[in-house]
């Protein structure tokens, strides 16, 4: 990446500017944040610690969950420590520094879109197959599913990454979003980002609408399933599960196809960052919930290690 002059100055580091037109919440902003930030660690640190402890919960659909938890406090981690300083004060981020968190972030948040695709298709099969289920769903084959999916997301965004390293950078250097948005980072370009923007827009059409559509698909079948069932608790556990699960994934692919898909449908950049929000934040936020609110198995490991914890701490 060229970093050129704009007159005498040479930029080196870009302004984050956050919420910066309400500095009188910032305070409770960072209160607030802070919490959030902490159970988003917390609650998807205690499902791995689940996953990876129980016997009883190695089985593809856990592997699955465990694997959207490391992604959730990665992708989390990249972003909200610069939120929370421009809550103190001016947050400000060097040229490589933001391309780094772009990357780290849009690889992870990739990943994720394939892998909440590859569950939503696990569950399917469990579902509508469960006698083939065991060999449609083998160790070596979702293994594999993990696998893909997380290279995916690097790969993905690494040839982004790759075009936006040929830009020029000569001002100005202020970037009105709470991490290093795409849109916003390229837009302060000297050089023609068009070739950029052009392949970002392809692959997140792909990365995007092909797993949105591979979800609905999977949920849809599984509902029909589930409907030739009788009426009685099953079915409505069933529902509401399907029905949580699809609101958390309803988020966050809506708002990322609105950011990289169709930009233009977000008019206000206060909206943009409450948009922001909803998939950097709230939805690592609510995925330990959601992913485990009606799960025997994981409730049992997590009181077993929680017992465990308290023997220990007694002795």
């Amino acid at each position: 990446m060229e970093i050129v002059s704009t007159g005498n100055e040479t930029i080196t580091e870009f302004v984050l500017l956050g919420f910066y037109d309400i500095p009188e919440l910032h305070f409770l902003f960072f209160i607030v944040f802070t919490a959030v930030y902490v159970f988003i660690i917390i609650g998807n640190m205690l499902i791995i610690v689940a996953v990876v402890s129980s016997q009883r919960l190695h089985k593809p659909m856990y592997i699955f969950l465990a694997n959207l938890s490391f992604l959730d406090i990665f992708y989390t981690s990249a972003v909200m420590p610069k939120m929370l300083e421009g809550f103190l004060q001016e947050a400000t981020i060097s040229v490589a520094g933001c391309l780094l968190q772009f990357f780290i972030f849009g690889s992870l948040a990739t990943a994720e879109c394939l892998l909440l695709a590859v569950m939503a298709y696990d569950r399917y099969l469990a579902i509508c197959y469960p006698l083939h289920y065991p060999l449609l769903m083998g160790p070596r084959r979702y293994m594999g599913l993990v696998v893909t999916t997380w290279l995916s997301g690097f790969v993905v965004d690494g040839l982004v990454v790759a075009l936006v390293t040929q830009l020029r950078f000569c001002g100005p250097n202020h970037i009105d979003q709470f991490y290093c948005d795409f849109m916003l980072f390229v837009g302060l370009a000297c050089s023609d980002p068009r070739v950029a923007q052009v392949t970002t827009l392809i692959l997140s059409v792909f990365c995007l609408t092909i797993p949105f559509g591979l979800i609905l698909t999977s949920y849809a079948r599984i509902v029909v399933a589930v409907l030739r069932v009788p009426a009685g608790a099953s079915r409505r556990r069933a529902f509401s599960t399907c029905s949580s699960h699809l609101a958390v994934v309803t988020t966050f692919y809506g708002t990322l196809m609105i950011f990289y898909v169709a930009p233009s449908a977000v008019h206000s950049q206060l909206l943009s960052k409450v948009f922001s929000l909803l998939y950097t934040v709230v939805t690592p936020l609510f995925n330990p919930v959601i992913y485990t609110m009606r799960n025997k198995e994981v409730h049992q490991a997590l009181r077993k290690i929680l017992c465990i914890k308290q023997t220990e701490t007694l002795d």
